[in-house]
């Protein structure tokens, strides 16, 4: 049974709720959560960013048999997304059928829920991709 840590869950809810990042002030490499050191220069200095919130369908997966916890949302779609700014991310894809979806197709994120925890019946919601209206 996959348990939802709710302290950790909430450290990163800036990201999870409003794809907010921290950028390296000196390479710009973007992280989704705020790391000590850059991994890519080793420096130590950020800036809080909103990542756009619209970009375009890289690659996509139908999951079919998912990890623990995610059992009762089969089968439900992976896409792998680049942003307006270049940024590059995995996410959810809703609000459409497999068959809708077209590489290169423009897509928006949307706020929906991700799983409840069912001996607590605490619900984690985030970010998801869907295709843009």
């Amino acid at each position: 049974m996959f348990r939802i840590k709710v302290p950790r869950y909430w450290r990163h809810k800036d990201f999870r709720y409003r794809l907010n990042a921290w950028k390296c002030n000196h390479c710009g490499e973007v992280h989704f959560f705020k790391p000590l050191v850059c991994r890519r220069c080793r420096l130590r200095e950020f800036n809080k960013v909103m990542l756009p919130e619209t970009g375009k369908l890289i690659a996509y997966t139908i999951v079919r048999s998912p990890p623990c916890g995610f059992e009762e949302q089969t089968p439900y779609i992976i896409g792998f997304i680049e942003l307006e700014d270049g940024t590059r991310i995995l996410s959810q894809i809703t609000d459409c059928y497999p068959e809708e979806l077209k590489l290169g197709m423009k897509v928006e994120v949307t706020f929906r829920r991700v799983r409840e925890d069912d001996p607590d019946k605490i619900i984690a919601y985030g970010y998801k991709f869907r295709p843009a209206i």
